[in-house]
């Protein structure tokens, strides 16, 4: 699927984006080519799941606190007429996006411009005289505890209404809990964050994302909504299962309505910035405060306990401001996962291990969950060794 070698890419990326730090130097050669190994084996078995199911292309983003980063593309932008996808070829993200949403919400509070503590009516006067008034927290919205049913109202997202008509209706809906005691993931109400932030500071959510998260992060092909996904012809496209082989799809609309929750693009190369912003290596875009403030566990999710790859795994699961934090096999990671049409991601972040990983398909195919369970696997099989 590559037209250069692995070797040649991982040199290339490391000379257009790493500087090696002292920290590198330092590291016991034994352990450098423990990594190494590591990243190889894993990549090249990556390689061939998706030949052997036929994926249409990827996207690989690996970060280490003490060597290197890597990002790699694969495959083709789309199956007839696409082009290479390389590690500046952008995916939808779809609710990874969250975990965008996540961050600036905390990196705002740290700074005094939102209070993840306050009341949402106090931001949005609308709520006022309603079931929320009072009870229905910043927080809430981002920890999925706003007390309504699951995934309330996302067929409307699917259908011509626009969000503040959705809105309008969602708030008429009678709560299953009072908020902040039961979990129910949503997208548009976790889209009222963006809404929020609006009304708090004057400036649009998609401003904030790209003057203080994308820009200082060299964040360089991320974007947030419909026209920032088709800016050039270095996207990858949508693609659906037929009864035998894969199609490609039209590129929908819809769900970057509620651009909160599913309204990021980026590339591999973008992704290897995000997660060395959440391990810490850009304080001043994500302070210690706000990445600490994130992945605090505000709902608990004892479902997530439960999915078929992960439940000999993961021993207690909730979900922060953004970001799900789980234990598994007595190590925290924090993670998410999209899925819009024609696209699965996923993100882990292990802070202890200094690690991340993001995966990116343009195809829908739950292939993404055996790939990134063999990576958390294999990692912590290898740390053990250490």
């Amino acid at each position: 699927m590559r037209k250069k070698s692995l070797t040649s890419l991982l040199c290339l990326f490391a000379l257009m984006f790493l500087a090696p730090t002292s920290s590198q130097a330092s590291k016991p050669a034994a352990d450098a080519n423990h990594w190494h190994d590591f990243v190889d084996s894993y990549v090249s078995d990556l390689e061939r799941q998706l030949e052997q199911k036929k994926i249409p292309g990827a996207a690989l983003s690996i970060v280490h606190g003490d060597y290197p980063s890597i990002a790699l593309g694969f495959g083709k932008t789309k199956l007839k007429k696409g082009r290479q996808v390389d590690v500046n070829t952008r995916f939808r993200l779809a609710s990874v996006s969250k975990t965008f949403a996540g961050s600036l919400a905390a990196k705002l509070d740290a700074q005094g411009v939102i209070d993840l503590d306050a009341p949402v009516d106090k931001y949005i006067p609308e709520l006022k005289n309603t079931q929320y008034q009072n009870s229905l927290k910043v927080s809430h919205l981002l920890s999925h505890g706003s007390g309504l049913v699951p995934n309330a109202y996302d067929n409307l997202i699917e259908s011509r209404m626009s969000y503040p008509d959705i809105v309008e209706r969602l708030l008429q809906v009678e709560p299953i809990c009072q908020p902040g005691q039961c979990y129910g993931y949503q997208n548009v109400m976790f889209s009222l964050v963006g809404d929020v932030i609006e009304r708090a500071s004057g400036m649009d959510y998609e401003t904030w994302m790209q003057e203080f998260i994308f820009r200082p992060l060299r964040m360089r092909h991320a974007s947030v909504g419909y026209e920032g996904m088709i800016a050039d012809d270095n996207y990858a496209y949508p693609h659906v299962r037929g009864r035998k082989s894969w199609h490609t799809a039209r590129l929908k609309k819809n769900y970057y309505k509620v651009l909160p929750a599913a309204g990021v693009n980026a590339s591999a190369a973008d992704m290897v910035q995000w997660l060395k912003a959440q391990l810490g290596m850009y304080p001043s875009v994500l302070s210690l405060e706000a990445l600490q403030t994130q992945v605090q566990p505000y709902t608990l999710t004892t479902k997530e306990k439960r999915r078929r790859i992960w439940k000999k795994h993961v021993k207690q699961a909730h979900y922060g401001l953004g970001w799900r934090i789980y234990q598994y096999d007595n190590e925290t990671i924090y993670y998410h996962s999209g899925w819009v049409q024609g696209y699965r991601t996923d993100i882990v972040v292990i802070p202890r291990l200094n690690v991340g990983f993001s995966l990116l398909l343009n195809a829908e195919t739950g292939l993404i969950n055996e790939l990134t369970t063999q990576f958390i696997d294999q990692l912590l099989v290898m740390e053990r060794k250490a």
